[in-house]
Parts: structure tokens; sequence; C-alpha cells
């Protein structure tokens, strides 16, 4: 009987641990915020949701209507209210979040960039793309296909996103090795599909003689393809080399389609799994030292597009 009532209060004992740490889980709540309702994002939320449930904590994915960086200061500054326990964010614009992020470190929550980062914010790491890096490997590869010469438009984003404008930085810094090529238009769209086409049809137009279009973000795939394929402009294809990120479904077409050279294709599930992740190891006081985390890129053409991997 004694070894019966031992071994049971040590089964209690144990089921009391395990509920204790489970009821630990379900109290951590980690939020996401993107920085708007983008397919790219999408992926970031997948990862971000899987690691979450493994974890077994509360998650909560909060999207921006729109890139304004006012609009992201005020998700923050509601989700410290509410008193979650970590928040990852893809920031729009880096010096608008820095005040309301050092707000919520100071209150306890920890924080945690990705995608697009506010390097002076005093967020604990980034988890993403390097960037300028990507923006290099970019630059040299529109480099090689247009043999060293040509004039090119840069189609990007918001113009005040760190990410963007870090990438433009690497691709400006690859073209120096090649005085041939000419960058003629840096055109913003604020990440819409809409104004990317707009914006491209209008350098097509302005520049008869243009060799080259980088897409920074992931509207810029989709709209040039869109664009090339316009019977207006249906003499251009296979003459303008286009370099774009992202594979979103109408970037891949574009690249079997013969519109878009190379797509520079990032890790948006890998992104969001590891913020989660991350973020709670932090909450829960066993990552006491955190390091920036580059998630890589792959360039991919018409050779290996059945067969890259995120």
């Amino acid at each position: 009987m004694r070894i019966f009532m031992k071994a049971a209060r040590a089964a209690m004992a144990s089921i009391a641990i395990l509920a204790g740490t489970a009821a630990f889980a379900q109290d951590v709540t980690i939020a996401v915020v993107p920085k708007v309702a983008v397919p790219f994002f999408d992926d970031c939320n997948t990862g971000a949701k899987t690691a979450a449930d493994a974890l077994g904590v509360s998650y909560q994915w909060v999207v921006p209507q729109n890139t304004q960086g006012a609009t992201q200061v005020k998700i923050i500054e509601d989700l410290i209210a509410r008193q979650v326990n970590g928040i990852a964010i893809s920031v729009n614009e880096p010096k608008s979040v820095e005040g309301v992020i050092k707000q919520a470190m100071q209150a306890g929550i920890k924080v945690v960039t990705f995608d697009s980062d506010s390097a002076k914010s005093g967020r604990s790491m980034y988890i993403g793309t390097i960037n300028k890096q990507a923006g290099v490997t970019m630059g040299n590869s529109m480099a090689k296909a247009l043999g060293g010469k040509g004039k090119i438009a840069i189609v990007t984003g918001q113009l005040g996103a760190s990410n963007l404008n870090e990438r433009i930085d690497g691709v400006k810094e690859a073209l120096t090795a090649y005085p041939g090529i000419e960058i003629v238009a840096v055109e913003g769209t604020e990440d819409d599909l809409a104004k990317a086409v707009s914006v491209t049809e209008a350098l097509l137009r302005g520049h008869p003689d243009l060799a080259g279009i980088f897409g920074m973000s992931q509207v810029g795939g989709p709209a040039v393809a869109k664009v090339l394929a316009e019977q207006e402009f249906a003499d251009r294809k296979g003459k303008v080399a286009v370099f774009a990120f992202d594979d979103l479904p109408d970037t891949i077409k574009g690249v079997k389609d013969g519109y878009i050279n190379g797509i520079m294709v990032q890790r948006p599930v890998t992104m969001g799994k590891l913020a989660v992740e991350h973020l709670v190891a932090q909450v829960k006081g066993k990552e006491a030292e955190s390091k920036d985390i580059d998630t890589g890129v792959t360039v991919v053409n018409a050779d290996n597009l059945g067969s890259y991997t995120k």
C-alpha cells in the first residue's frame, strides 16, 4: 500500500508539473505583424502558426491595412496594452517604430524583427534575408544577362522600407563594377500591383531603349510580366532582362513564359517559424543572447524552377 501511495503521489506530481508547463505555454501570447496583406506574408503566417501550435502558445496574426509607419505604431501600442508576451514585426518604416518597440521592450515584451528590420529599435534580433547581399547577387545576375551594358530601371515597393532599400544598395554596389550599365529610374509602388503595372508601363514608354528591370518587392515580378504580355509591349519580350524577388505564382509563370530571367527566392516560411520559436525561447528565459539569422536566398531561373527548395 505504501509503495502504491508513493507511486500515486509521484504520478500526481508529474501530472501537476506537466499541467503547469501546459498552462504556462497557453499563457504565452505571441503576435506577428507583417507589413501588409500580400501573399509573401501568407507563407510567413504559415510558418509562424505552425511553430506556435507545436509549442502550445497562443498566436495572433495582426495585419496592417496599409504600409504607413503610423499604422504599425498603433498596432504595437495596442499589443502592449493587451500585454502580449512577444511581438515579431516586418517593419515598413524603420525609424517610425523605434520608439514604440523600445516601449514594448521596457514593458517586458520580447520583440524580434523579420523580413524587414529596424536596427536601432532595441529589438533582440533580426530574422530574414541579408538584403544587401541579396541585392549584390541580383545586380551581378543582371550584369551577366546584359553583357555588362545597358539602361536599367528599379521598381520597388514602399520607398521607406529598409529591406528594399538595402537590396537597392546591394544592386548599386554590384553595378559599380559595370560602368556600361546605367540606372535611369527608381520607382516606388507601395507594394500595390495596379500601381506597379502603371509604373512599369510608364517606364517602358519613357525609355524605349530600356534593357533591364529589377523588381525589388514581390509585386515587381508579376507587374513586369503582366505588362510585357500586353500587345503594346509584345516586341519588348526577350529584349528587356527582368530579375525579381519572391516566387509568387504569377512570378513563376513569368519565368515559364519567358518574361522573367530570374527570381531571388527568400524563405518566408522559415522566417515565420524561427521568429515564433525564438520569441518563445526568450519569453521562457531559455535564450539569454540572440544573434541575427540570415535565412538566405536561392536564385531561381528556368533551369532550376522545378527543383529548388525553400
